[in-house]
């Protein structure tokens, strides 16, 4: 199998050694050559035809901004990462970022040996390189049969009071396609894991909640859930739902990474299956990985439902892909129907008397690229 072929962009020469050094031990990536502002990366794009570059984001001549536009439009296709600092002013740079095409990021290692940043440039973007390059994979199971339950549990005694989500690679650009479409009136409560560090999940939030109708800020300890806001796990720490009387409460801890993950998908999932059991809409996004999957499998064995996005719409159809191949998701949609459907299957849920069951079997089925 031919080898990832790389495009290192930094004008750190450093950096692009450190890469360069990084990358090329492992088997299956080929650093094919590297520049050091943006002018020059355009040249050998157009000339090398890479399959993917990482990106830095403060160069002389072209920035990273500026060559990211450009690459858009020339190479609509192809897989940037941002390579930033883990800053206030690298994190805000880094969601603009992803918000103009980027289809994923990483943190500079701050300090150590070299052989101590070459492991931690390793650690942060190997498995995403593979992931955003990945080969045509095996086909996936199909769905099971709708349940008999789950549409009698739809129709008589269950009532979505609760909607998790979560998301990775490609999630920023994903929620900022969704929570937008939420109406300011929504019924319940919205709780998200979006794998990120400190700093970003803040910022993330605060860009959320500018173009949303309803609240949305960074989750911390104590907070009671209410209706129409969104709650995204703070970077670093895992996020659960607690029973609090008769509300529910956010709380957050730093218990060990699950799938690397920090926050994680898994821990979310399975605390609001257990503290709000059958009352649970979960939603897996595009993603790299397996978090969430279990965590769909604790949902949907305590009554609630699971739906995921397609593979289409996903930059990485991991989460949702392994979700969907170990049969826990109920339904399939692509991106732009992902809020109308969590809408949608909010308000019917609590609707007095409903007597026909939803008819999703047309989204049972992913979609063929």
């Amino acid at each position: 199998m031919a080898r990832i072929r790389i495009l290192v962009v930094d004008d750190s020469v450093i950096i692009r050694e450190l890469l360069c050094d990084a990358l090329s031990k492992d088997s299956e990536l080929e650093v094919i050559a590297s520049a050091g502002d943006g002018r020059i990366a355009l040249a050998k794009i157009a000339q090398l035809h890479p399959d993917l570059i990482t990106l830095d984001v403060d160069m002389p001549v072209m920035n990273g901004m500026e060559t990211l536009v450009e690459v858009r439009k020339l190479y609509p296709k192809m897989p940037v990462i941002m390579f930033s600092t883990l800053t206030e002013r690298g994190a805000a740079a880094t969601l603009s970022a992803l918000s103009l095409g980027a289809s994923d990021y990483a943190s500079k290692p701050n300090a150590g040996s070299p052989a101590e940043a070459i492991e931690a440039i390793r650690a942060a973007l190997i498995p995403k390189i593979k992931a955003l390059c990945a080969r045509p994979s095996t086909k996936l199971k199909p769905l099971p049969p709708p349940r008999p339950a789950v549409a009698a549990r739809v129709l008589s005694n269950r009532r979505i009071e609760i909607v998790a989500i979560g998301t990775s690679t490609g999630g920023p650009n994903a929620l900022a396609e969704v929570l937008p479409r939420i109406p300011k009136d929504f019924p319940v409560p919205i709780v998200v894991v979006q794998h990120m560090p400190p700093i970003f999940t803040r910022m993330l939030a605060e860009r959320l909640a500018s173009r949303s109708a309803i609240a949305v800020e960074e989750g911390s300890a104590g907070v009671v859930l209410s209706p129409a806001r969104s709650w995204i796990a703070p970077g670093n720490f895992h996020m659960t739902v607690a029973r609090a009387g008769v509300n529910w409460r956010l709380e957050i801890n730093q218990d060990p990474p699950e799938h690397s993950c920090r926050p994680a998908v898994d821990v979310l999932f399975r605390s609001v299956a257990a503290v709000c059991r059958a009352n649970v809409l979960g939603v897996v996004m595009t993603g790299m990985g397996s978090d969430g999957v279990l965590g769909a499998q604790h949902i949907r064995e305590a009554g609630g439902e699971v739906i995921i996005q397609d593979e289409p719409s996903s930059v990485v159809w991991g989460m949702p892909g392994l979700v969907y191949a170990a049969g826990q998701a109920d339904a399939v949609y692509p991106l732009d129907q992902l809020a109308s459907q969590i809408t949608r299957r909010v308000l019917q849920s609590r609707a007095p008397r409903a007597t026909v069951p939803m008819n999703s079997h047309a989204s049972l089925e992913p979609r063929a690229k």
